[in-house]
């Protein structure tokens, strides 16, 4: 499993000014353990969870998301091409 690219992607959420509109979590562990590259992203308007992100384009195309959900002022519909990878960290 490819590793995240964590010093990347804090890098681009400083560059864009995404740190106090979008918040980025990035940790060992996070949620779910047993789901590997968990990616929780906030906003004052909700929360997505995602798991099983490996692909360096797809951390890109988050970062893309976030953008605009920062410049909508809110938590815009999840891109179609992540709905594949929510997860809930609270699912039994």
């Amino acid at each position: 499993m490819p590793e995240v690219p964590v010093e990347w992607l804090k890098s681009e959420w400083r560059k864009r000014g995404l740190l106090k509109r979008v918040q980025l979590t990035i940790s060992g562990c996070v949620g779910p353990c047993d789901v590997p590259n968990v990616v929780v992203i906030t906003s004052s308007s909700g929360t997505e969870w995602l798991g099983n992100i490996v692909e360096f384009d797809q951390y890109r195309n988050l970062v893309e998301w976030a953008v605009r959900c920062r410049d909508a002022g809110e938590m815009l519909a999840l891109p179609r091409e992540f709905h594949q990878f929510r997860i809930s960290p609270f699912a039994s």
